[in-house]
């Protein structure tokens, strides 16, 4: 089955089963899900997430217990902006009172500010899923901007190949198979509500950006992408 048609499956499925939550319709998003607050939970379970300062969350719906969960914790957030327009964005906890307002992508917007990842360590990376498999495979919406994410992190130093990545879903989202490139992230763990799934390893994560992927028109969307293909091209000349 092909990227598109898992999706779609994905979505179906969720919807007739009757688990998914606020924004609806799913179709063409990170599905949020019944759970998803439970699931947060179980991962602030997890020895990465505990042990990490600083952790990179995608700004959906399904994710956005966890990103609350973290500024509570007192961990510092990183956030990249919808469709990496206006590239990443840091929410310290400490210059904030209301930590599930400045979770959302708006407070984000008010409470915290526009950061170069280049001064960075991140230390967990969660991403949102429209489906995985065990063996580290992984799904978005089908933007690619959770792989981009992550080739940026690691092409500014910001995060190595060691970085934990971890995801947030309902047990419907699991498969048997995912389809993956060479520019797809794999996941390291795969959180529940009730379970926390190793992965197998079997798929390493990419080096960095592969430029020759990105269509011409990323560049004028994503400034940090042009900025940073400028670098790529003067440091081999």
């Amino acid at each position: 089955m092909d990227k598109q048609s898992l999706r779609e499956k994905i979505w179906r499925e969720l919807e007739a089963r009757g688990v998914v939550a606020f924004p609806k319709p799913i179709a063409g998003r990170i599905p949020n899900f019944v759970g998803s607050a439970e699931a947060a939970r179980n991962l602030g379970r997890l020895p990465a997430y505990l042990a990490a300062e600083v952790i990179m969350v995608n700004p959906d719906a399904a994710q956005l217990a966890v990103r609350e969960m973290a500024l509570r914790d007192g961990k510092l957030l990183v956030m990249a902006t919808p469709r990496l327009r206006q590239g990443f964005i840091l929410i310290n906890p400490a210059q904030i009172r209301d930590p599930g307002e400045a979770a959302s992508i708006r407070g984000a917007f008010t409470h915290g500010r526009r950061v170069d990842p280049r001064g960075l360590k991140v230390d967990l990376i969660v991403e949102g899923s429209v489906a995985v498999d065990r063996r580290g495979g992984r799904v978005g919406k089908g933007g690619g901007f959770g792989d981009l994410e992550f080739a940026i992190l690691r092409e500014l130093g910001a995060a190595t190949g060691e970085t934990p990545v971890v995801t947030t879903v309902h047990p419907l989202q699991i498969v048997s198979r995912v389809p993956m490139l060479e520019h797809d992230v794999p996941v390291d763990y795969i959180i529940t509500p009730d379970t926390i799934i190793k992965t197998t390893g079997h798929y390493s994560k990419p080096p960095g950006i592969i430029w020759k992927l990105l269509p011409a028109d990323a560049f004028k969307q994503m400034p940090i992408l042009a900025e940073l293909k400028g670098n790529h091209d003067h440091g081999r000349g």
